[in-house]
């Protein structure tokens, strides 16, 4: 990709400040509050309704855990690696074996060696039950991805290590929680308070994963291979600006504070690769879930009519790319 972007104003783009981050204990405060409100509740309708929000909650939590897998949340590199374990606890998988995927897929970013493209394949039966079912159980097939399967193929080493001392932490932690709550007698009333919110975790999850790169060219690198979303300024803000995904992928190092400017610097060439910008998540993951799982003669036909409806007469032709500044797919 031509860098388009003055030297200057990047190098101003990766430069951490401390206070965007006065969210995290923000978003904490929230969560907690909502379980406590939950579990006083006088009404099932705010019981659920706190749940809801305590998922979408830890949706955001999630986001700051994501930029430190690439060491950008906090300068010193053992804050990172801290943050992100504390974080995962709650969630069950390590953030270790998250980690090590989430690189993976950076570096192979829609193409055959990434290991969260499944949406692709050749629309088997098992590729559509795969598909919809981490659509609706994406928390569970997660958890067997990340606590099982990538760490078994893929760590080895103190990567293995680090990994199942994280899991033996997770046990340690809940099974000393459950325990207590047994004791106290509401051992019922804890885990609905930790399971609900992490089901409806899940399902904000699921839509976010689709919606980054489902449809997009394959094989076509960081920038055409990956959607912005430009949502809403709430769920933008709630979401840490996860939603300017092409600007994350193409310049990984830049925090998440940085990613909305870094979207307007990098629009000239976003056009220029007619690369896509949707305006809504749930436009994209409905439109997902309608057309099923991928295959690569549909990717190259669906992309190659969104160019054709998109490009003018003296636009630039794009490899299988589209840009879609004013059209949610």
């Amino acid at each position: 990709m031509a860098n388009s972007i003055d030297k200057a104003e990047l190098k101003a783009l990766y430069q951490h400040r401390w206070q965007p981050n006065l969210k995290i204990p923000l978003f904490y405060g929230i969560w907690i509050g909502l379980g406590i409100i939950a579990w006083h509740a006088p009404h099932w309708a705010i019981v659920w309704l706190c749940y809801l929000a305590m998922g979408y909650m830890q949706m955001g939590i999630v986001t700051f855990m994501h930029d430190c897998t690439h060491s950008v949340l906090f300068k010193a590199k053992w804050k990172n690696w801290a943050f992100g374990v504390f974080t995962m606890i709650p969630l069950v998988i390590s953030f270790t074996a998250f980690k090590e995927d989430h690189l993976l897929h950076h570096r192979f970013n829609r193409s055959a060696k990434d290991p969260d493209a499944f949406t692709m394949g050749k629309r088997g039966i098992g590729d559509h039950i795969l598909f919809y079912a981490y659509a609706v159980i994406g928390v569970v097939l997660t958890a067997v991805q990340f606590v099982i399967i990538f760490p078994i193929q893929k760590l080895r080493g103190a990567k293995a290590l680090a990994h199942w001392s994280e899991i033996a932490l997770h046990a340690v932690v809940t099974v000393s929680i459950f325990e207590w709550a047994s004791s106290q007698g509401i051992a019922a009333e804890v885990f609905a308070l930790w399971f609900w919110p992490l089901i409806f975790f899940g399902f904000f999850n699921s839509i976010r994963f689709v919606a980054e790169h489902y449809g997009t060219p394959w094989n076509a690198g960081q920038l055409a291979g990956t959607r912005t979303i430009i949502s809403n300024p709430m769920n933008s803000w709630f979401w840490n600006n996860i939603n300017y995904h092409i600007g994350h992928h193409v310049y990984p190092a830049v925090p998440w504070y940085n990613l909305q400017k870094l979207h307007v610097l990098m629009l000239p060439e976003i056009n220029r690769q007619n690369a896509i910008v949707d305006k809504s998540y749930c436009a994209v993951f409905f439109d997902a879930m309608i057309n099923g799982p991928e295959s690569l003669k549909r990717n190259i036909v669906r992309n190659g009519k969104r160019n054709a409806a998109t490009a003018g007469p003296d636009a630039p032709s794009a490899s299988n790319g589209t840009s879609v500044n004013d059209e949610s797919v």
